[in-house]
């Protein structure tokens, strides 16, 4: 890069730096630049190979009927007619969005509560951390096996609780809302801790100096939490209402893990009356068990819709809201 001088009248001025990539040949510039396009390369070959391909061939075998083996048949637009006529698609939409309310709604009010015990926290702040952040890394499918103990019809640590209040025995995943309270709770169990710590990082970026002013003018706790905190937590919670409804909408392992020893195949995948059948639950019993993948592809396209619709909604709230806030 050089800097060369203009003459203006009596006065000489610097003309704006020249970069020396630009004046090099084409040939050059590529020789260049082929260390940079080496190094980027592996990941663009990734996302080519386990990304692009994947979805391009879903698309294509939407319009087919194929059942794993034998030639693909094309049959056009059949499945996506049977799709948006699909009772049981419609039912597993219907769960997946009770269960994202049953399991967003608890997991921020408890992520919020421990957020604010560790802002308070002085001692061991740090293990504490560590200690939520657990049951984020552990997996599912052992949490799962666990939790389908805890709910076990005959014993378990949830009925040892209804009895302590006098009731008997609840058949938790013979039960349809039984079944969405169990998994509810393993996803709310699963992601308290993260939730919480992005809280966590919300309430550090307060400044302190509000909560003073707030105490000199005689606010109470609730009103400080309610005027001060909350509303500016309010771009994180918006951030993790996004990320859990993504997550909630393509909920699989938790319905898989604790209704697999209940039912077999499509129809009766999710448990008692499909009250566990879940949009992703259902792509999977349909393409995996019965082996019908033309349709199953297309049930992936109508999840992708599906979320792609409801992220939407979320990114234009969240817009309005920065509009309203820039103004």
């Amino acid at each position: 890069m050089s800097v060369s001088t203009l003459r203006r009248g009596s006065e000489t001025v610097a003309s704006p730096p020249v970069d020396g990539f630009r004046t090099l040949s084409t040939g050059q510039r590529a020789r260049k630049s082929l260390p940079i396009y080496g190094a980027l390369s592996p990941y663009f070959l990734l996302f080519f190979t386990f990304g692009a391909m994947p979805m391009l061939f879903t698309m294509a075998l939407a319009f087919t009927n194929w059942s794993g083996l034998g030639d693909i048949r094309f049959i056009g637009i059949e499945n996506f007619r049977y799709l948006v006529t699909d009772p049981l698609f419609y039912k597993a939409l219907g769960n997946t969005l009770i269960l994202w309310v049953m399991g967003t709604v608890p997991t921020l009010t408890f992520a919020t509560i421990v957020a604010l015990m560790l802002n308070s926290t002085l001692r061991f702040s740090t293990t504490y951390r560590v200690i939520y952040l657990i049951p984020n890394v552990t997996s599912l499918v052992a949490m799962g096996i666990l939790f389908s103990s805890l709910f076990s019809s005959q014993f378990g640590l949830a009925n040892a609780i209804v009895n302590l209040f006098g009731f008997g025995n609840i058949a938790w995943l013979q039960n349809e809302w039984g079944i969405k309270i169990a998994i509810s709770a393993l996803t709310t169990w699963s992601f308290v801790g993260y939730n919480s710590l992005l809280i966590l990082a919300g309430l550090q970026a307060i400044d302190k100096t509000q909560y003073e002013s707030a105490a000199l003018d005689g606010a109470g706790g609730w009103r400080t939490f309610f005027h001060i905190t909350l509303p500016q937590l309010r771009p994180i919670v918006l951030f993790i209402t996004l990320m859990s409804t993504i997550g909630s909408l393509q909920s699989f392992t938790e319905a898989q893990v604790l209704t697999s020893s209940l039912s077999s195949g499509a129809a009766s995948a999710g448990g008692v009356g499909n009250s566990g059948l879940t949009m992703v639950l259902y792509f999977y019993s349909v393409a995996f068990q019965e082996n019908r993948y033309g349709y199953g592809a297309t049930i992936a396209w109508g999840v992708f819709v599906v979320v792609m619709f409801f992220s939407a909604i979320n990114w234009i709230v969240t817009k309005e809201r920065k509009e309203r806030i820039a103004r």
